[in-house]
């Protein structure tokens, strides 16, 4: 049934938004954090679109091939946030620099469950269409009895 590859579709975005909430969490969790002297850098997910075109699909039909690629969402790519670093003074700190000031993050926890809230609703989103799909292919199995 080729209305189920939207499954996979969805499927990916829940994938996809489960990761970038781990990341978010990670954010918030180390947002004090300073190691060997170097500030935790917020790390920002990149999600990209996996394509998906009409007209690879028809000579997919037409062929009769099968292809793996069914359209989506994936995680691309990993940033780390190199300005989100500020300087505080605590000459007593065994991180501190010459001049006494030690690396810290300069994560905004707000901004980061604005985030955290975004990308929990895109995930509950993909859950509603992904048993929506269900639902359907639920009835169509029973038009069949």
């Amino acid at each position: 049934m080729a209305f189920l590859d939207s499954l996979d579709i969805s499927g990916s975005a829940l994938t996809a938004h489960k990761f970038r909430l781990e990341v978010i969490a990670q954010n918030i969790a180390n947002s004090e954090t300073t190691t060997n002297g170097r500030a935790y850098r917020r790390k920002l997910v990149v999600l990209s679109e996996i394509p998906n075109s009409f007209q690879k699909n028809l000579r997919d039909a037409a062929s009769r091939l099968k292809t793996e690629n069914k359209g989506g969402v994936e995680v691309s790519g990993i940033l780390e946030d190199e300005n989100a670093v500020r300087l505080e003074y605590d000459p007593d700190s065994p991180f501190a620099n010459e001049a006494g000031y030690v690396e810290k993050p300069d994560i905004n926890t707000v901004e980061e469950m604005i985030d955290m809230m975004s990308a929990s609703r895109a995930y509950e989103a993909n859950v509603t269409a992904f048993y929506a799909v269900k639902r359907m292919a639920q009835k169509a199995l029973e038009i069949g009895k």
